[in-house]
C-alpha cells in the first residue's frame, strides 16, 4: 500500500543519463521504473575496443537488473516505449500495459546519422551498440582472411585498405586501432599478409580532426597518427560510398572495408507534443532539464540540447553530461515533491580526452592539455573507474594489461551476419 502512495518515477531508457538518476533515487519516497529495450547498460565510450577485438562484449556492458538488484524502489521492464501520453501522464509500451507516472525522464540517447544518404547505412556500419561493433569486428577480421588467401597483389591491398570517416573521437580511436592490430596483432599470425600492405584512410569533413579540443592536440593527434602509418585528410567530403569503397569529388578510393563515425543524431522523441529540436534532433529544454511546458518531464544526455546561460553552444552529447544531468534530475524530482523552487542545471565540465593508439592519447582538463603517454593513462585510469561493475573493472585491467605487453588480443572470434563470407 505505501508503493502505491509513492510518486512514481518513469525512466526511459538505461544508459548513462538513465541510470544515473535511476541509481541517485534511491533514497527518495518515489517508485522508479527503468524502461529499457535492451537487458544491458553498456559502456559506450570502449565499445571501439570490442569492435577492433580488444574485448570481449561482455567486459564493456552488465545487465541493468544486475546493477539496481539492491535498489528496493527500482524496478526494470524490457520493453519499447511507442509514446508518451502527456495528458494521460502515461508512457505507451510495445510489450506491456501503459505505464502511469508523476515524473518522466525521458533518456533514449542518440543513434547513427548518415545525413540523408540511409543507402549508405549496409556498406558503412556506424558503432553505437554491441550489434554494430559485433559487425565492424566481423568485417576486419574478414578482410585479413581474405587477404590471406588472394594471389592477386591488387586485390589484397584492396582487401587490405580501411576507410574510416569522421575524424571525432570514435573515428581517431578506430584509425589507430585499426593500424595497430595490422602492425602488431595479426601480422605475427598470418603468413602472405605484409604489413606495410594495410592502407588507413581517415577522412573528415571539417578543417581538422577533433575539432572539439584544442587545435594543439589536434595536431599532436595527427602527427601520432601518421607515425602509425594512417593517412589523415581533412576537408574530405564523401560523395558516394558503396561496396568498392568511397568517393571524394572525382576521386576514388578503393577500399574493402569502410566504417562510419560522422555524426550522430537524437532518437525520436516518442512525445505527444510540439517539442523545439534543434538541428541534431535533440529537444530543447529549460534550465532545469524539464520540457517547456511540462516541469513534470525531463529530458537529459543525448537526447537533449541544454543551452548554457553563458550563451554558449548546447552541451556536447558525452557520458559527463549525462550523468551530471541524471543525478541533478533525481534533485529536483526530491527537491519538487518536498515543496521546494527547482534549481538551475549548471555542468562541470572535467575535460574531454580520446585515445589514439598504444601509449598515445590526448587529454584536455581545463587549460591543461596532455598528450602522449601521460594522456593515454589518465584516459586508462578514468574510463576504468567509469565502469559499472567491479567485475568488469578487474577483467579489463587484466586484458588490457596482457595485451599492452604481449600486443595479442583474445577476442578475435568472427561471429555475427554472415559470419563465414567476406
Amino acid at each position: 500500500m505505501a508503493s502505491k502512495l509513492r510518486k512514481q518515477v518513469v525512466v526511459i531508457g538505461g544508459g548513462f543519463g538513465g541510470l544515473a538518476v535511476t541509481r541517485a533515487l534511491a533514497g527518495e519516497a518515489v517508485q522508479v521504473t527503468l524502461v529499457d529495450r535492451r537487458n544491458h547498460h553498456l559502456f559506450q565510450p570502449l565499445l571501439y575496443q570490442v569492435a577492433m577485438a580488444g574485448l570481449s562484449p561482455a567486459e564493456i556492458a552488465v545487465p541493468i537488473r544486475s546493477v539496481l538488484r539492491r535498489q528496493k524502489n527500482a524496478r526494470v521492464l524490457l520493453a519499447e516505449a511507442m509514446r508518451i501520453d502527456t495528458a494521460a501522464h502515461q508512457v505507451l509500451l510495445r510489450e506491456a500495459p501503459p505505464l502511469a507516472y508523476d515524473f518522466l525522464v525521458v533518456a533514449t540517447g542518440a543513434l547513427t546519422t548518415y545525413f540523408g544518404h540511409e543507402e549508405w547505412r549496409n556498406v558503412a556500419p556506424g558503432l553505437k551498440d554491441i550489434e554494430d561493433a559485433v559487425e565492424i569486428r566481423r568485417r576486419v577480421l574478414l578482410a585479413f582472411e581474405a587477404a590471406e588467401r588472394e594471389p592477386d597483389p591488387e586485390v589484397r591491398r584492396r582487401h587490405l585498405t580501411f576507410v574510416v570517416i569522421g575524424g571525432g573521437p570514435t573515428g581517431v580511436e578506430l584509425a589507430g586501432a585499426i593500424a595497430e592490430l595490422a602492425s602488431y596483432v595479426l601480422a605475427r599470425d598470418f603468413r602472405a599478409i605484409n604489413p606495410e600492405d594495410t592502407r588507413v584512410v581517415l577522412l573528415e569533413g571539417g578543417p581538422r580532426i577533433l575539432n572539439t579540443f584544442a587545435p594543439q592536440l589536434s595536431e599532436r593527434a595527427l602527427r601520432s597518427l601518421a607515425g602509425m602509418g594512417v593517412d589523415v585528410r581533412t576537408g574530405s567530403q564523401v560523395t558516394h560510398i558503396d561496396d568498392a569503397g568511397v568517393i571524394l569529388g572525382g576521386e576514388r578510393i578503393q577500399a574493402g572495408t569502410v566504417l562510419w563515425a560522422a555524426g550522430v543524431a537524437a532518437a525520436p522523441l516518442p512525445v505527444d507534443l510540439p517539442v523545439p529540436l534543434d538541428r541534431s534532433g535533440r529537444a530543447l529544454v529549460e534550465r532545469d532539464c524539464s520540457l517547456p511546458g511540462h516541469p513534470e518531464i525531463f529530458c537529459i544526455g543525448d537526447a537533449a540540447a541544454f543551452l548554457p546561460a553563458s550563451g554558449k553552444a548546447a552541451l556536447p552529447g558525452v557520458s559527463a553530461v549525462a550523468m551530471q544531468q541524471g543525478r541533478f534530475v533525481a534533485r529536483q524530482i526530491g527537491r519538487r515533491i518536498d515543496g521546494q523552487p527547482v534549481e538551475n542545471f549548471d555542468y562541470l565540465d572535467k575535460g574531454s580526452m580520446a585515445t589514439i593508439g598504444r601509449s598515445r592519447a590526448v587529454a584536455e582538463i581545463g587549460k591543461l592539455r596532455l598528450s602522449g603517454f601521460i594522456a593515454w593513462l589518465a584516459w586508462l585510469l578514468v574510463h576504468i573507474y567509469y565502469l559499472v561493475d567491479f567485475r568488469n573493472r578487474t577483467i579489463v585491467i587484466i586484458n588490457w594489461a596482457w595485451s599492452y605487453l604481449t600486443y595479442r588480443r583474445g577476442a578475435r572470434l568472427i561471429t555475427g551476419r554472415d559470419s563465414k563470407r567476406v
